[in-house]
């Protein structure tokens, strides 16, 4: 399956915006009677304010002109009155939609990486993680910025223009008309123009996570920079993504700003038509010079707004390439389904691989119609070339990965009718580059494994020393409370790859699979780790991929992986002649 989220159609992309908007709103439901009443206090302050102008005209055509300075000073109290109002309903509507912003910020993130842990590896093998932070933090914080700072001004802007278009229209049709004939200039502008901002947007961002993905990877593997001396080569690798960010952010700037000069020069203009029909009108009577006033203020209310959306239309068009980017990591689901539970066969082995074929995404197939047996209670080896298969037939029996044709079956029934909590605690699995959390070494063993979750650190000592555990604890000077910080070189590969020896041990697994597992380790230690493994349950079935053959030499069974091939090797010495006829013919 192809989880490559730089890859996709754009075309396809673009027709789903509309669908991802309403998703976006279904993804905010918790938030609605929030907004509702940020939109009620919204309504309220937009009331207040557009009545303004009209208290002002009212108050120079019958008070000023009068010269009644009771009336003013009462006209003036209630104005004051009306602004105290309107500042506490801002302050009140800004509280609340900055939480709201927070809120949805959070829901976000806690969305997005719930969704990432969902997925298979083949997604993380397909997109670089610098690009999937990027989407975390950048993109998500986009829409934050744009909920809890752009979407009151938006909303009261839309309002505002609303009621002052009512307002111009009601006072005088034809001179309303005449102030709001280049505000349709601006929408049919800004609709062509829209599609344009969004694409731009959408680009700058994904540029702005190449880069991010960059960095990440520079920073990841600056010791082989510096061992090699190819700050060179990873400086120009950084100056060809900074420019490329730099070129999407120059175009989308440019485009975000095209808005503001043309929507003031418009504004300007129907002043201009307000000012000149207006002092016309009055030289007819039909209109007095507060009246005049008013119209003014009511054709600023209408416009003002407009300048600024011309920058909240942007935030907006940004938000939504932000969600856009986010919706395609949410909308994904893992093709490691769980399938219904078939009965299972009786006196099945362990392990059965049934025609099994398998190929990563984009590559071409690596196993070829492979089919085995492994009983349970047994040690079976993988031996084979670099490249012929091992891992990926490993990765197939701890289900990492599905077939792409043919059937895994564990314990007489398809694999993937094992819920991930069945399959993990029936299969254990040491990675060639183990991963460890930051955090004690007690805290890195007992993840995952509820049985020991809420042991103290006494008690662990006393279930590893069961388990022959203690004297690979030895190692460590702080025992369980020795501290790891993930990736620092305080801790080797090798003390690495004991720690999670350690923790798939106390796992009790009926499968254990071994993935070079000892390459990093001494041979005494190795000794010491076999010692373990005879330790285990009778019935535990080890399978060990090892280029070491005094890892494999005592192994009950020995499988040749080649050319996307398994074929039975026999016995150890048939084992290395094959791998000998291999290096020859190779």
């Amino acid at each position: 399956m192809n989880y490559n989220l730089n890859s996709q159609d754009t075309t396809a992309q673009q027709s789903t915006s509309g669908k991802r908007l309403l998703k976006l709103f279904a993804y905010i439901k918790t938030e609605h009677r929030a907004l509702l009443t940020v939109f009620g206090i919204m309504v309220i302050s937009q009331a207040l304010t557009i009545t303004v102008p009209f208290v002002v005209g009212y108050t120079i055509d019958h008070y000023v002109f009068t010269k009644d300075f009771s009336g003013i000073l009462k006209w003036s109290g209630v104005l004051l009155g009306m602004f105290l109002v309107n500042l506490l309903f801002s302050y009140w509507q800004t509280l609340m939609v900055g939480q709201v912003g927070q809120r949805m910020l959070y829901m976000l993130r806690n969305a997005v990486f719930v969704k990432l842990q969902e997925l298979p590896i083949a997604f993380f093998n397909q997109n670089k993680t610098g690009d999937l932070i990027s989407r975390i933090n950048n993109d998500t914080d986009k829409m934050n910025q744009f909920f809890s700072q752009s979407l009151v001004q938006f909303a009261g802007g839309i309002m505002s223009m609303i009621g002052a278009g009512i307002f111009l229209l009601s006072i005088n049709f034809k001179l309303g008309l005449a102030t709001l004939a280049p505000a349709i200039l601006l929408l049919l502008f800004t609709r062509v123009l829209s599609p344009l901002v969004k694409k731009r947007n959408a680009a700058n961002m994904k540029s702005t996570g190449g880069m991010s993905a960059e960095i990440q990877e520079s920073l990841s593997n600056f010791k082989v920079i510096i061992a090699f001396n190819r700050r060179d080569y990873f400086r120009k690798r950084f100056d060809q993504v900074n420019k490329e960010n730099y070129a999407t952010a120059t175009s989308a700037g440019i485009i975000n700003n095209v808005f503001t000069p043309v929507f003031s020069f418009c504004s300007q203009v129907a002043l201009l038509a307000v000012l000149a029909y207006g002092i016309h009108l009055i030289s007819l009577g039909e209109f007095t010079v507060g009246l005049l006033i008013s119209y003014l203020s009511f054709a600023m209310y209408f416009y003002n707004p407009i300048r600024q959306l011309a920058i909240l239309w942007t935030n907006f068009q940004m938000a939504m390439a932000g969600w856009d980017r986010i919706s395609q990591i949410l909308e994904l689901e893992s093709d490691l389904k769980v399938l219904p539970a078939s009965p299972a066969k009786e006196s099945a082995p362990l392990i059965s691989f049934q025609h099994v074929h398998f190929g990563y995404a984009d590559s071409k197939e690596i196993l070829h119609d492979v089919s085995f047996n492994m009983e349970q209670g047994k040690t079976y080896a993988l031996v084979g070339p670099t490249g012929g298969g091992k891992t990926t037939t490993a990765s197939l029996i701890a289900r990492l990965y599905d077939p792409t044709a043919g059937q895994v079956l564990l314990n007489g029934r398809d694999i993937r009718s094992y819920s991930p909590e069945e399959r993990t605690s029936k299969i254990g699995f040491i990675l060639q580059e183990p991963f460890l959390f930051s955090g004690t070494i007690q805290e890195n063993i007992v993840y995952g494994n509820p049985v020991y979750a809420g042991y103290t650190a006494e008690q662990l000592e006393a279930v590893m020393e069961e388990y022959g555990l203690n004297t690979l604890l030895a190692r460590f000077e702080d025992g369980l409370a020795t501290n790891i910080v993930s990736g620092n070189d305080g801790i080797s590969l090798g003390q690495k790859q004991l720690i999670a020896f350690m923790r798939a041990v106390l796992r009790n697994p009926d499968l254990l699979v071994l993935d070079e597992a000892t390459a990093n380790i001494d041979t005494v230690t190795e000794q010491q780790l076999e010692a373990v493994l005879q330790k285990l349950p009778a019935h535990t079935t080890r399978v060990i991929i090892a280029h070491r053959l005094n890892t494999i030499e005592n192994a009950d069974e020995i499988f040749f992986v080649n050319h996307g091939e398994i074929t039975r090797a026999g016995s150890f010495g048939h084992a290395m002649n094959m791998l000998l006829q291999h290096e020859r013919r190779s």
